[in-house]
């Protein structure tokens, strides 16, 4: 596989998530400022926009100067509209590695966005943010679908699960502050489509320690943390299975190895104490994984030039 096709099936795969849990994230956050009325309005938006890693602009902060800024802005490759942009643009350029239904799906969305940004506008985000999780969870069911189960399969579903381990652990951070009984606990394994998931499993009330767990620590739920690790670890051992005669020799599975045999082998006890320290190093982990895997697969050497 060319390393320009492999490379874009990547950013397909971590755009598309992004762009899906980007909508989870302020939906949760919109839910918040709804629900409780004593809310400070801007300590949540600077919380939210430092948990999504965007530097505050100058002026007063509220909800929907921070919807413009992390869902609308089209020069942000981390809003929603930016990401499903770039999705659109990586496919253009792999439609030989991808079905046409996949391109369909990615392109008539990018082509209604503009028609969802202004009825956001005007009737406020929610069904924006919901229209946007629909998008994506058709493109992932038709990745599913119509993808071979081959190298190309193996980077977007790398990507994908990245992206997943990374903005569940920011999802994670943006809801730790609250209190143990919180409302805002229902909200966010909602937003994760977690909800009934977690009384199936749980059969009792919920509460902010089991919701951690269940979101870093389950092995059968497809969204938590040690589940996408392991998925994205398979995939890198599919890709290369050979290992050197010291030890792993790909730093991207050495890196994603490591964080989730922590998580293996970690009490929840030990992993509640200090649980922001613990969703930093996961998201810095991640971060290294994504260098690793560029350097290794994506990145080419200079062209040799001619000399006289």
């Amino acid at each position: 596989m060319l390393s320009r096709i492999a490379e874009s099936l990547f950013w397909i795969g971590r755009y598309n998530e992004r762009a899906e849990d980007t909508a989870r994230i302020l939906d949760v956050h919109f839910h918040l400022l709804l629900e409780d009325p004593w809310v400070d309005e801007m300590a949540a938006c600077e919380g939210l926009l430092q948990i999504m890693g965007v530097p505050r602009p100058d002026g007063e902060l509220d909800a929907r100067r921070v919807s413009e800024l992390v869902a609308f802005d089209m020069t942000n490759p981390s809003s929603i509209v930016g990401s499903l942009s770039a999705a659109r643009e990586n496919a253009r350029g792999a439609r030989e590695a991808i079905s046409s239904e996949m391109w369909e799906t990615l392109n008539a969305t990018y082509n209604d966005l503009p028609n969802q940004v202004a009825a956001a506008s005007a009737l406020g985000p929610h069904n924006f943010f919901r229209y946007v999780k629909e998008r994506a969870a058709v493109m992932a069911g038709l990745a599913d679908a119509t993808l071979s189960r081959d190298d190309g399969w193996r980077f977007f579903v790398l990507g994908r699960s990245l992206e997943r381990v990374d903005m569940t652990c920011r999802l994670l951070s943006a809801r730790f502050g609250e209190g143990a009984g919180s409302p805002g606990w229902v909200t966010l394994l909602r937003s994760c489509s977690a909800h009934e998931a977690y009384l199936r499993t749980y059969r009792r009330a919920v509460d902010a320690s089991l919701v951690a767990e269940f979101l870093l620590l389950d092995r059968l739920f497809p969204r938590s943390v040690y589940f996408a690790l392991a998925l994205a670890e398979r995939c890198l051992v599919e890709l290369a299975p050979t290992m050197g005669r010291a030890g792993v020799d790909d730093e991207a599975r050495r890196v994603l190895g490591r964080v989730r045999t922590d998580l293996e082998y970690m009490r929840v006890g030990e992993l509640l104490r200090d649980l922001p320290a613990h969703l930093e190093a996961l998201e810095q982990a991640c971060g290294e994984a994504s260098t690793a895997i560029a350097g290794r697969y994506f990145r080419q050497a200079a062209p040799v030039g001619w000399t006289a």
